[in-house]
């Protein structure tokens, strides 16, 4: 028998699932646009945002037992923080005036 919170839980992972995909599209449809020199930035967030799509994708599948991989949940956020880190360097190339 499930719990309250077991609901709760379950109803906010697939909202955010849910959310992340929408977020993720966008994401998608929006790495053309980032070509511009000024939007250079934004191309490694884009790719940072859509990694974090398929990191809440994974979390919902492990929380409702349907596939878990603990590497793969750690190596994920690594690959996340290494493109905000490169977006964070890009953005002050731009305003730097470097190219």
């Amino acid at each position: 028998m499930l719990t309250t919170y077991d609901w709760i839980y379950g109803s906010c992972q697939i909202g955010a699932v849910v959310l992340s995909i929408i977020a993720g599209i966008t994401a998608v449809s929006m790495l053309k646009e980032s070509r511009k020199k000024s939007l250079r930035a934004w191309k490694y967030l884009l790719w940072a945002l859509i990694f974090f799509m398929l990191e809440e994708i994974l979390g919902a599948m492990k929380t409702f037992g349907i596939w878990s991989t603990p590497w793969l949940t750690h190596v994920l956020p690594g690959v996340i923080l290494a493109f905000l880190i490169a977006a964070l360097i890009t953005q002050i190339q731009v305003t730097k005036g470097y190219d």
